[in-house]
């Protein structure tokens, strides 16, 4: 073999060596720069409340801001996937989880599981795609305040309570009497608002007419296929899909990473959950007690 012969078989090898080093090198740099799908879970009641020990998980949204700002600021995630298995919270904190999730500076997908209603939905509502599974439980667009008369029970047990208030509507919605008409009206009118105000959000974030998602809205649940045939969510599918959408959206060429973040309980958590105010409502969406009264907050 000549002397020109070797140099260009040895620079075929080289040029060979150097485009699998390049190679090895986009792979490690996609799995450590963007290669990284970050999971968010949303699992339990959203509200301002530590966990608590007797009735499940509490979804503080302070928690999941601080989580989805992490992932914005860490160069390995690419996306963001929120894992939704939720029946709602109060409606200060399902609001503070879509805006975060709306003004994420990276693409965000929510993915439905058992439940994504109420507040919950809202959230996922402020995501890029929301993906769901055909038997989810979806939607729950509608606004109910509890209250509770008392008054004839407390009658059969001789109590007879009462209240010194300033102020004619101070004792509205109190246990010991009913509402008066005017009253009633009173509480209508905020419960309304509160519902135009949801129907206004999900027409906004789904790119929906208001008058369309008042028609489907009416408070009511729907299967993950009705959903998206109601342009509610955008493809039906398990958490897998929902994970490769994800990649898919922040530009995630292959295989991904998956991580899960996740916010340890601390005892001081626990301790505090002891004291905490039990006013959430399971399965019927947002709201809590009002603190010292009988009125529960207008829940979505």
């Amino acid at each position: 073999m000549d002397k020109n012969a070797k140099i260009l078989l040895l620079g075929v090898g080289g040029l060979s060596f150097l485009v699998v080093l390049a190679v090895a090198m986009l792979v490690v740099v996609s799995s450590s720069w963007g290669g990284t799908v970050a999971v968010i879970p949303i699992q339990g009641e959203i509200g301002y409340s530590s966990s608590n020990v007797l009735g499940g998980g509490v979804v503080n949204p302070d928690v999941v801001k601080e989580q989805i700002r992490s992932a914005e600021d860490d160069g390995s995630v690419g996306a963001i996937l929120l894992e939704i298995n939720s029946p709602g919270g109060t409606p200060v904190a399902s609001e503070e989880i879509m805006n975060e999730v709306r003004n994420s500076k990276k693409p965000v997908v929510s993915w439905i599981s058992d439940s994504g209603a109420s507040g919950a939905y809202l959230a996922a509502t402020g995501s890029d795609k929301i993906v769901a599974s055909n038997s989810s439980m979806v939607g729950s667009i509608g606004v109910i305040m509890d209250l509770t008369n008392l008054s004839d029970l407390y009658e059969k047990l001789g109590i007879n309570r009462s209240s010194i208030k300033a102020g004619k509507y101070k004792d509205m919605g109190a246990d010991y009497r009913d509402l008066t008409p005017e009253e009633q009206s009173i509480l209508q009118v905020m419960v309304n608002e509160n519902y135009d105000n949801f129907i206004s959000i999900v027409a906004e974030n789904r790119n929906l007419t208001h008058e369309y998602v008042a028609s489907i809205a009416e408070g009511r649940i729907y299967t993950g296929k009705q959903a998206k045939d109601l342009k509610l969510i955008d493809e039906v599918g398990g958490k897998d899909e929902a994970l490769d959408l994800a990649a898919r959206l922040g530009g995630i060429p292959g295989s991904y990473k998956v991580v899960t973040m996740s916010s340890p309980q601390s005892f001081d958590d626990i301790l505090s959950s002891l004291s905490s105010k039990l006013g959430y409502s399971i399965g019927k969406g947002m709201g809590s007690l009002l603190e010292d009264s009988n009125i529960q907050s207008a829940r979505y």
